[in-house]
């Protein structure tokens, strides 16, 4: 990377606190990036409290590998204590407490999916923790010290407990800890900027908060914008359904991306590839593809994001059925004969048999490039169907195999 710090910037929602004119390096980040003799402790804290990673949580990661290529040192910490809590920011209702076994495997699924992002191997540049080192041991003296830094009223002010508190909610004392034990991690790991969305501030902030407390020189906040979805209005959510996840297939992913709208594609290349912005081709659909081929790449190679772009082409001209790269079902554990409707629920295209039933009479659904329009068509045998591709809209597909 350049001795440029406009990687700093590029996709950045706010740096807080923020002096632009001033020359102190507790004031002014590109200060004390450019005169530290050391290289910065830059945190960034996951929960795992589910198995998945998004392009949506993936930006955060790579401002972290950033900031890694420019030679600082990347904490990456692993909740493994606050997930049991999960973070309450945006949430109408307390959430469901895990147990330590369900955070440890789902931690090990997040490091997994995380290695295309981050530098692993460089000596230096990650460090991987786990808050239960430090919060585990907390005794009820240094809990008490930790509540007295804040108000009730403070804690009111974080996003979601002020409307639940109005809406008559239930909100939990043990809810109230989790902004203060996130801060006190800062502490811990003496970091000297934390990365978060732009949801997060509250919590960097109490980090701060803490780090003074404890005379320590303050954390420096980078918050990172929330990215939309597929949808281009809502932001990018597996429980919507508007996600491209890390760990899915390069067809799935390429299909997925290739359709981008308009309104977020310059985003998407802001936040998700190095491409430069200025040299972006001036076609609407050439920029999608190339959008698309990037962060394939990224995850699956080259080769991999080159198949799947051929593989997308192929299927939309209705030759899909001679791709090496569409994901494979295997027909193995379906009963025969088996309705098109069943098939299209047991092959994981629908979450149920309802919703396949509406998409196949709503014209959704193809087989090999030929549109389905009876949910109830029956097929007697797998051999019907082997080494089919079974479509659902532009971007979801199987290949069934025996």
């Amino acid at each position: 990377m350049s001795n440029s710090l406009d990687w700093l910037f590029r996709g950045t929602t706010e740096i807080f606190p923020d002096q632009p004119d001033s020359h102190l390096p507790t004031e002014n980040l590109r200060v004390r990036l450019e005169k530290s003799e050391r290289p910065l402790r830059i945190k960034f804290g996951i929960d795992p409290t589910g198995t998945d990673i998004h392009l949506g949580h993936s930006t955060i990661y790579r401002k972290l590998r950033q900031f890694q290529d420019a030679g600082h040192t990347a904490v990456l910490l692993i909740g493994d204590f606050t997930a049991r809590i999960g973070d309450p920011t945006g949430k109408s209702e307390v959430r469901k407490q895990l147990t330590e076994e369900d955070v440890a495997a789902n931690a090990k699924t997040y490091l997994q999916q995380l290695r295309p992002i981050l530098d692993f191997d460089t000596p230096g540049r990650l460090e991987i923790r786990y808050n239960s080192e430090w919060l585990s041991k907390l005794d009820l003296a240094k809990i008490l010290e930790l509540l007295a830094t804040m108000t009730v009223g403070q804690m009111l002010a974080k996003e979601g407990f002020a409307e639940r508190y109005k809406q008559g909610t239930a909100i939990y004392l043990h809810e109230f800890l989790y902004p203060l034990m996130q801060g006190y991690d800062s502490v811990a790991l003496e970091a000297d900027v934390e990365l978060g969305g732009t949801d997060q501030k509250f919590n960097l902030a109490v980090g701060r908060d803490l780090q003074r407390h404890f005379g320590q020189t303050p954390q420096f906040g980078l918050l990172m914008p929330i990215l939309p979805g597929l949808d281009g209005v809502q932001k990018m959510s597996k429980s919507l359904g508007n996600y491209v996840g890390l760990s899915e297939d390069p067809l799935s992913m390429y299909s997925k991306l290739e359709k981008v709208p308009d309104s977020t594609i310059a985003q998407y290349f802001e936040l998700l590839t190095d491409l430069p912005l200025d040299q972006l081709p001036e076609n609407p659909r050439e920029r999608q593809k190339l959008l698309a081929l990037d962060i394939v790449t990224q995850y699956h190679g080259k080769d991999k994001a080159l198949e799947a772009q051929t593989a997308a082409l192929s299927l939309i001209q209705g030759g899909g059925s001679q791709s090496d790269a569409v994901p494979e079902f295997s027909l193995s554990g379906l009963q025969f004969p088996s309705k098109l409707f069943y098939l299209v629920s047991a092959a994981g295209l629908c979450k149920s048999s309802s919703e396949a039933r509406r998409q196949i009479q709503g014209g959704a659904v193809k087989l090999d490039g030929e549109k389905m329009s009876s949910p109830d068509l029956l097929f007697e045998t797998p051999d019907t169907l082997t080494g089919k591709v079974l479509q659902l809209g532009k971007n979801k597909f199987v290949r069934f195999v025996p």
